[in-house]
């Protein structure tokens, strides 16, 4: 049986890529720091799933898990998924908020992948799937850390995908849009509003994580290395390719 390692399991893109994955008949493993949110997940799925009940910041959790859910043979996909938003002008900015923001989109998606390779090399054809995002297209402004991290994220991908290609290990990177989960509860720095009201606010759409699931199941089994997903992810692809000044200009402008 084919197996699957989620982590930011407990809600969102994570809960929906595991119900979709099990339906399909595979072995599910799923991470969260949320335990209920983890159990609500399992609760969901056929055949239930593995849990684990960890942050993606700690090391040695991540070496126990791994430990645990590959020691049978391995597994065939990490979905290293878990991520938090974090929004509103840079100055505004602590310190503390701007060393978590890496610490669990970008630090922890390194370590994910170091950790799991050993696992995943004794699967021909077995997969990192990262969670990026449009952020990690071309950054916007309000989202400077938070983007900085995509970005990197997307750096990460395409150099483990030359790297481990000899292993026969695929690496790609979702890029959705924005997601309506509560990674958008998080308050914009310097303001009172949550990263969801300024979506609402600019007008921008949503993307729903069932396209998201599916545009997972295809990266795990396609050839593309990244996965722009939603109306916003194709867009800024599109500019950033063929408009980048009319981009720049439009971002500068604030509209």
């Amino acid at each position: 049986m084919r197996a699957i390692l989620i982590t930011g399991g407990g809600s969102g893109i994570g809960r929906a890529t595991a119900q979709l994955f099990a339906a399909r008949g595979w072995r599910i493993g799923l991470a969260d720091i949320d335990a209920d949110r983890l159990a609500a997940t399992a609760a969901l799925l056929p055949a239930g799933a593995a849990t684990y009940a960890m942050d993606v910041c700690d090391r040695d959790a991540w070496a126990t898990m791994l430990a645990d859910f590959g020691r049978d043979g391995g597994f065939d996909v990490l979905f290293n998924n878990a991520g938090i938003a974090a929004g509103g002008p840079l100055a505004a900015m602590t310190g503390a908020a701007i060393d978590r923001v890496i610490a669990i989109n970008l630090t922890a998606m390194i370590d994910g992948a170091r950790l799991a390779y050993p696992y995943l090399k004794v699967r021909p054809g077995s997969c990192l799937l990262n969670t990026a995002s449009a952020a990690g297209i071309y950054g916007s402004p309000g989202l400077a850390t938070y983007a900085a991290t995509k970005c990197a994220v997307r750096g990460l991908t395409e150099a483990l995908d030359a790297e481990w290609a000899p292993d026969a290990i695929k690496v790609r990177a979702l890029m959705p849009g924005f997601i309506d989960t509560p990674l958008l509860d998080a308050t914009l720095a310097g303001s009172n509003r949550s990263a969801r009201d300024g979506v609402v606010a600019a007008g921008l759409e949503f993307t729903a994580v069932e396209r998201v699931a599916e545009a997972a199941w295809a990266a795990v089994h396609g050839d593309r290395l990244l996965w722009p997903i939603g109306p916003t992810a194709r867009r800024l692809t599109f500019a950033a390719r063929w408009l980048p000044g009319r981009l720049r200009a439009k971002l500068r402008a604030g509209r």
